[in-house]
Protein backbone atom coordinates (compact mmCIF):
# COMPACT_ATOMS: atom_id res chain seq x y z
CA UNK A 1 0.00 0.00 0.00
CA UNK A 2 2.77 2.17 0.78
CA UNK A 3 4.86 1.49 -2.22
CA UNK A 4 1.83 3.03 -4.20
CA UNK A 5 0.51 5.72 -1.97
CA UNK A 6 -2.91 4.55 -1.14
CA UNK A 7 -4.71 4.82 1.67
CA UNK A 8 -6.64 1.91 2.97
CA UNK A 9 -10.25 3.60 4.64
CA UNK A 10 -12.43 1.05 5.56
CA UNK A 11 -12.40 -2.99 5.87
CA UNK A 12 -15.53 -3.86 5.23
CA UNK A 13 -17.90 -6.90 6.19
CA UNK A 14 -20.67 -8.60 4.32
CA UNK A 15 -21.64 -10.47 7.46
CA UNK A 16 -20.11 -12.73 10.13
CA UNK A 17 -19.19 -15.51 7.95
CA UNK A 18 -19.10 -19.11 9.76
CA UNK A 19 -16.62 -20.77 7.16
CA UNK A 20 -13.80 -18.74 6.83
CA UNK A 21 -11.81 -16.86 9.65
CA UNK A 22 -12.25 -12.77 9.21
CA UNK A 23 -8.35 -10.52 8.11
CA UNK A 24 -10.23 -7.61 9.48
CA UNK A 25 -8.39 -7.31 12.89
CA UNK A 26 -5.30 -8.64 11.10
CA UNK A 27 -5.29 -5.86 8.59
CA UNK A 28 -6.09 -3.17 10.09
CA UNK A 29 -3.24 -3.98 12.90
CA UNK A 30 -0.80 -4.68 9.89
CA UNK A 31 -2.08 -1.30 8.20
CA UNK A 32 -1.39 0.34 11.59
CA UNK A 33 2.34 -1.30 11.74
CA UNK A 34 3.36 -0.08 8.21
CA UNK A 35 2.47 3.20 9.44
CA UNK A 36 2.39 6.02 6.26
CA UNK A 37 -0.91 6.94 5.20
CA UNK A 38 -2.81 3.72 5.49
CA UNK A 39 -3.15 3.85 9.47
CA UNK A 40 -6.87 5.17 9.04
CA UNK A 41 -8.43 1.47 8.24
CA UNK A 42 -11.98 1.38 10.07
CA UNK A 43 -13.81 -1.94 9.73
CA UNK A 44 -17.89 -1.78 9.02
CA UNK A 45 -20.15 -4.44 9.14
CA UNK A 46 -24.29 -4.61 9.47
CA UNK A 47 -25.83 -3.37 12.28
CA UNK A 48 -27.33 -6.60 12.78
CA UNK A 49 -23.98 -8.25 13.88
CA UNK A 50 -25.30 -7.55 17.76
CA UNK A 51 -28.17 -10.27 17.55
CA UNK A 52 -25.75 -12.85 16.07
CA UNK A 53 -23.09 -12.08 19.38
CA UNK A 54 -25.67 -12.32 21.53
CA UNK A 55 -26.42 -15.22 20.39
CA UNK A 56 -22.92 -17.23 19.89
CA UNK A 57 -21.72 -15.11 22.97
CA UNK A 58 -24.23 -17.57 24.83
CA UNK A 59 -23.52 -20.47 22.38
CA UNK A 60 -19.79 -20.23 23.11
CA UNK A 61 -20.46 -19.33 26.66
CA UNK A 62 -17.56 -16.23 26.14
CA UNK A 63 -19.07 -14.39 28.94
CA UNK A 64 -16.87 -10.76 28.86
CA UNK A 65 -14.29 -12.34 25.91
CA UNK A 66 -17.09 -10.46 23.73
CA UNK A 67 -18.77 -7.36 23.81
CA UNK A 68 -22.49 -7.88 22.27
CA UNK A 69 -22.90 -4.37 21.18
CA UNK A 70 -20.89 -4.44 17.79
CA UNK A 71 -18.37 -2.22 19.81
CA UNK A 72 -15.29 -4.18 18.31
CA UNK A 73 -16.07 -2.89 15.04
CA UNK A 74 -15.50 0.59 14.38
CA UNK A 75 -19.10 1.55 12.71
CA UNK A 76 -21.95 -0.40 12.55
CA UNK A 77 -23.94 0.06 8.69
CA UNK A 78 -27.93 0.38 8.76
CA UNK A 79 -29.72 0.14 4.89
CA UNK A 80 -30.06 3.24 3.21
CA UNK A 81 -26.58 4.86 4.39
CA UNK A 82 -23.79 6.50 2.40
CA UNK A 83 -20.24 6.71 3.36
CA UNK A 84 -17.60 8.67 0.94
CA UNK A 85 -14.42 6.41 -0.37
CA UNK A 86 -12.18 8.63 -1.93
CA UNK A 87 -14.24 10.27 -5.00
CA UNK A 88 -16.65 7.00 -4.71
CA UNK A 89 -19.67 6.55 -2.55
CA UNK A 90 -20.59 3.42 -1.00
CA UNK A 91 -24.63 2.79 -0.71
CA UNK A 92 -25.15 0.57 2.00
CA UNK A 93 -27.91 -2.18 1.62
CA UNK A 94 -29.26 -4.62 3.77
CA UNK A 95 -29.64 -7.90 2.72
CA UNK A 96 -30.31 -10.22 5.67
CA UNK A 97 -31.56 -13.79 5.54
CA UNK A 98 -28.81 -16.01 5.19
CA UNK A 99 -27.82 -13.80 8.31
CA UNK A 100 -29.26 -11.24 10.40
CA UNK A 101 -26.69 -8.83 9.76
CA UNK A 102 -25.87 -9.57 5.91
CA UNK A 103 -25.12 -6.22 3.43
CA UNK A 104 -24.73 -5.34 0.23
CA UNK A 105 -22.05 -2.59 -0.74
CA UNK A 106 -23.26 -0.62 -3.83
CA UNK A 107 -20.13 1.17 -5.41
CA UNK A 108 -21.51 2.50 -8.79
CA UNK A 109 -22.50 -0.07 -11.19
CA UNK A 110 -21.09 -2.73 -9.03
CA UNK A 111 -22.74 -4.63 -5.89
CA UNK A 112 -20.42 -6.97 -3.40
CA UNK A 113 -23.14 -9.33 -2.13
CA UNK A 114 -21.67 -11.17 0.60
CA UNK A 115 -22.71 -14.66 0.74
CA UNK A 116 -26.63 -13.42 -0.09
CA UNK A 117 -26.11 -14.72 -3.84
CA UNK A 118 -23.92 -17.23 -5.25
CA UNK A 119 -22.85 -17.49 -9.43
CA UNK A 120 -25.76 -18.11 -11.67
CA UNK A 121 -24.97 -21.99 -11.41
CA UNK A 122 -24.87 -21.86 -7.66
CA UNK A 123 -27.69 -20.27 -6.65
CA UNK A 124 -27.90 -18.59 -3.09
CA UNK A 125 -26.97 -18.12 0.20
CA UNK A 126 -27.91 -20.86 2.42
CA UNK A 127 -30.33 -19.87 5.51
CA UNK A 128 -30.20 -22.28 8.18
CA UNK A 129 -28.25 -20.64 10.49
CA UNK A 130 -29.43 -19.03 13.89
CA UNK A 131 -31.44 -16.01 12.62
CA UNK A 132 -31.39 -16.71 8.85
CA UNK A 133 -34.78 -16.65 7.45
CA UNK A 134 -35.25 -18.09 3.71
CA UNK A 135 -38.34 -15.76 3.37
CA UNK A 136 -36.10 -12.54 4.37
CA UNK A 137 -33.52 -13.78 1.66
CA UNK A 138 -35.72 -13.70 -1.08
CA UNK A 139 -36.83 -10.46 -0.39
CA UNK A 140 -33.54 -9.19 0.23
CA UNK A 141 -32.58 -10.43 -3.16
CA UNK A 142 -35.87 -9.14 -5.15
CA UNK A 143 -34.45 -6.13 -3.82
CA UNK A 144 -30.98 -6.46 -5.60
CA UNK A 145 -33.25 -8.22 -8.46
CA UNK A 146 -34.98 -4.15 -9.00
CA UNK A 147 -31.53 -2.73 -9.90
CA UNK A 148 -30.55 -2.68 -13.87
CA UNK A 149 -29.92 -5.50 -15.71
CA UNK A 150 -26.08 -4.53 -16.07
CA UNK A 151 -25.09 -4.33 -12.50
CA UNK A 152 -22.28 -6.27 -11.76
CA UNK A 153 -22.31 -8.77 -8.76
CA UNK A 154 -18.83 -9.55 -7.39
CA UNK A 155 -19.18 -12.60 -5.78
CA UNK A 156 -17.59 -13.62 -2.39
CA UNK A 157 -17.98 -18.21 -3.33
CA UNK A 158 -18.35 -20.50 -5.98
CA UNK A 159 -18.43 -23.73 -6.13
CA UNK A 160 -18.41 -25.10 -9.45
CA UNK A 161 -19.16 -28.17 -10.72
CA UNK A 162 -15.73 -30.40 -12.01
CA UNK A 163 -14.41 -29.08 -15.40
CA UNK A 164 -16.30 -25.77 -15.01
CA UNK A 165 -14.05 -22.35 -14.04
CA UNK A 166 -15.39 -20.62 -11.03
CA UNK A 167 -17.16 -17.46 -11.38
CA UNK A 168 -15.68 -13.88 -9.57
CA UNK A 169 -18.24 -11.76 -11.58
CA UNK A 170 -22.13 -11.74 -12.95
CA UNK A 171 -24.63 -9.62 -13.19
CA UNK A 172 -28.18 -8.80 -12.05
CA UNK A 173 -29.80 -9.81 -15.58
CA UNK A 174 -27.91 -13.18 -15.54
CA UNK A 175 -28.89 -14.01 -12.16
CA UNK A 176 -32.24 -12.81 -13.12
CA UNK A 177 -32.17 -15.35 -15.96
CA UNK A 178 -30.08 -17.92 -14.89
CA UNK A 179 -30.27 -18.33 -11.06
CA UNK A 180 -30.67 -22.11 -10.44
CA UNK A 181 -32.68 -21.41 -7.44
CA UNK A 182 -34.13 -18.09 -7.60
CA UNK A 183 -35.25 -16.38 -10.98
CA UNK A 184 -37.37 -13.06 -11.53
CA UNK A 185 -40.11 -15.53 -11.88
CA UNK A 186 -39.52 -17.69 -8.48
CA UNK A 187 -42.08 -17.15 -6.18
CA UNK A 188 -41.24 -16.57 -2.52
CA UNK A 189 -43.54 -19.99 -1.66
CA UNK A 190 -41.80 -21.76 -4.29
CA UNK A 191 -38.40 -20.45 -2.78
CA UNK A 192 -38.93 -20.66 0.85
CA UNK A 193 -39.80 -24.24 -0.32
CA UNK A 194 -36.76 -24.94 -2.17
CA UNK A 195 -34.41 -23.37 0.52
CA UNK A 196 -36.08 -25.48 3.51
CA UNK A 197 -35.46 -28.86 1.58
CA UNK A 198 -31.97 -27.94 0.29
CA UNK A 199 -30.71 -26.25 3.40
CA UNK A 200 -31.95 -29.57 5.37
CA UNK A 201 -29.41 -32.04 3.25
CA UNK A 202 -26.63 -29.22 3.99
CA UNK A 203 -23.66 -30.46 6.57
CA UNK A 204 -21.99 -27.53 8.47
CA UNK A 205 -18.86 -25.83 7.47
CA UNK A 206 -15.61 -27.55 8.96
CA UNK A 207 -15.16 -24.02 10.38
CA UNK A 208 -18.50 -23.22 11.98
CA UNK A 209 -16.77 -22.78 15.42
CA UNK A 210 -13.33 -21.29 15.20
CA UNK A 211 -15.16 -19.19 12.19
CA UNK A 212 -17.97 -17.26 14.49
CA UNK A 213 -15.57 -17.23 17.32
CA UNK A 214 -13.31 -14.90 15.71
CA UNK A 215 -15.67 -13.13 13.18
CA UNK A 216 -18.58 -11.85 15.29
CA UNK A 217 -15.61 -10.12 17.30
CA UNK A 218 -13.39 -8.56 14.14
CA UNK A 219 -11.49 -11.07 13.57
CA UNK A 220 -9.90 -10.64 17.11
CA UNK A 221 -8.89 -13.99 19.04
CA UNK A 222 -9.57 -14.59 21.93
CA UNK A 223 -7.39 -13.50 25.42
CA UNK A 224 -4.53 -15.22 25.83
CA UNK A 225 -4.01 -17.31 29.59
CA UNK A 226 -1.32 -16.52 31.77
CA UNK A 227 1.36 -18.79 29.60
CA UNK A 228 0.14 -16.32 26.48
CA UNK A 229 -1.71 -19.29 25.07
CA UNK A 230 -5.30 -18.93 23.41
CA UNK A 231 -7.92 -21.26 22.76
CA UNK A 232 -11.10 -21.70 20.62
CA UNK A 233 -14.01 -23.14 22.71
CA UNK A 234 -15.74 -26.42 21.43
CA UNK A 235 -19.27 -27.15 22.38
CA UNK A 236 -20.71 -30.53 23.25
CA UNK A 237 -24.03 -31.31 23.62
CA UNK A 238 -23.77 -34.01 27.36
CA UNK A 239 -26.71 -36.59 26.69
CA UNK A 240 -28.62 -37.88 29.82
Amino acid sequence: MNEHSLRVEWILETHAHADHLTGAAWLKAEFARTGGATTSARTGIGAGIVSVQRHFVDVFALGDQCATDGSQFDRLFADGERIALGALEIEIIATPGHTSDGLTYKVGDALFVGDTLFAPNGGTGRCDFPGADAATQYRSIKRLYDLPDETRVFLCHDYPAAGIQPVAQTTIGAEKAGNTQLRAETSEADYVAFRHKRDATLAAPRLLYPSLQVNICAGQLPNADAAKRIFLRLPVQVCD
